[in-house]
């Protein structure tokens, strides 16, 4: 007998989400991780509300929800609200029941910078790398270290000569953007341009320049979108980007990363990013580290800073004046420091594909390191059950 396709409206309905989800699902063993860490960062919420007032959203729920929009590639928190809406699968994951209405996004956005203003993102991932399950998994002698740019919620337009800059008849300054050829503008067309300026003074976006044949630099522009964003270029014959640095410290057994850092976009960045993040992760230590790292690495005064350390350095050696000893790049250590470091290119790969790194949408250095350090976390959590299933 052929099956109905009309629908009939039930009266009452009892949906388990927690039946919905297969055992097996990959989900289950993550959302586990992420709330035994939840609850150890109990003491940390507290400090963040008041005993008084309206009930915000739960903080819990809150990360629950932005470690989503990373796994699985939702592009912004607007975009996140409805998914939450009408999938079953995000609902038990964030703890929301069926029938719980879903947050207006700009009141989840207001929450979530205040997670974002006492560092939670940072303070998750110690939580995550400190689990009795998780910490098995890492190497507490052998790093890696890397530095990928993060393109800056802002446009070239945006990038104009900061007050008081050089002018273009100075010593550094610019000269001033062309004016359009009269010949390719239509009188009715400035006049219509005008009226549309007059009738509409909010309309503020940034006038089209051609740039071609400028000199723009950090020292004389910055962007009016994201003044802490910085125009950099990756290399020689690459566009140059308003970006930010995201830096991550890698441990060598699993390729798990243990440690974030996010940084104006310049040449010198990756090195200083590298020695604070190696002293924050191994303060106290009294083993002898190794830090692998690629010929961008490789300098007098970063080598001998790493040996003051007590770290000895696995960076890649240039060609040519290289910084380090051949009695280091011998050692057999050193050839396996540096097949292991490549794997930091899989967290940086995958944030950049599957999560929310290649371009932020928020702005500034806070928010956007707020969101590169949840990237790696949920990195970490995607390569988990797989890692402590082969363990047990």
């Amino acid at each position: 007998m052929r099956g109905s396709d009309e629908r009939s409206g039930e009266l009452f309905s009892y949906v388990d989400l927690e039946q919905r989800v297969p055992a097996k699902h990959p989900l289950r063993k993550i959302r586990q991780l992420v709330n035994d860490v939840l609850v150890s960062l109990d003491a940390e919420f507290a400090k963040l509300y008041s005993a008084f007032g309206r009930e915000s959203i739960a903080p819990e729920r809150l990360l629950r929800a932005l470690l989503l929009q990373a796994l699985f590639t939702i592009r912004s928190e607007r975009q996140l609200m409805e998914q939450l809406d009408y999938n079953l699968l995000f609902r038990w994951f964030v703890g929301l029941g069926i029938d719980d209405a879903v947050w207006v996004p700009t009141v989840f956005s207001k929450n979530r910078d205040r997670l974002l203003d006492a560092d939670v993102a940072a303070k998750f991932m110690e939580q995550l790398l400190a689990h009795k399950e998780v910490r098995m998994l890492l190497s507490d002698e052998h790093f890696s270290v890397d530095g990928t740019l993060i393109e800056a919620w802002a446009s070239m337009k945006s990038f104009q000569p900061k007050p008081g800059a050089a002018g273009p008849d100075e010593p550094g300054g610019d000269p001033p953007p062309p004016a359009p050829p009269a010949a390719k503008t239509k009188p009715a067309e400035v006049m219509t341009s005008e009226k549309k300026t007059e009738d509409q003074p909010m309309n503020e976006r940034n006038a089209e320049v051609d740039f071609h044949g400028q000199k723009r630099s950090n020292a004389t522009h910055a962007s009016t979108t994201d003044p802490e964003a910085r125009l950099y270029k990756k290399g020689k014959g690459k566009e140059a980007k308003l970006c930010f640095m995201g830096h991550a410290l890698m441990e060598n057994r699993n390729g798990l990363i243990v440690e974030t850092e996010t940084t104006h976009a310049d040449g010198y960045a990756e090195r200083a990013a590298a020695l604070t993040m190696i002293e924050r992760h191994s303060q106290g230590s009294e083993r002898q580290l190794t830090l692998g790292a690629d010929t961008g690495y490789d300098t007098s005064d970063f080598v001998a800073d790493l040996r003051a350390m007590n770290v000895t350095p696995h960076v890649a050696a240039k060609a040519k004046g290289s910084a380090l000893d051949g009695r280091t790049r011998r050692h057999a250590g050193y050839l396996i420091s540096q097949k292991k470091r490549k794997l930091i290119e899989e967290a940086f790969g995958w944030g950049k594909t599957v999560g929310t790194a290649a371009k932020t949408m928020l702005r500034g250095a806070a928010r956007v390191g707020f969101q590169f350090t949840l990237n790696m976390a949920a990195y970490n959590l995607t390569r988990m059950p797989k890692l402590l299933a082969a363990s047990s």
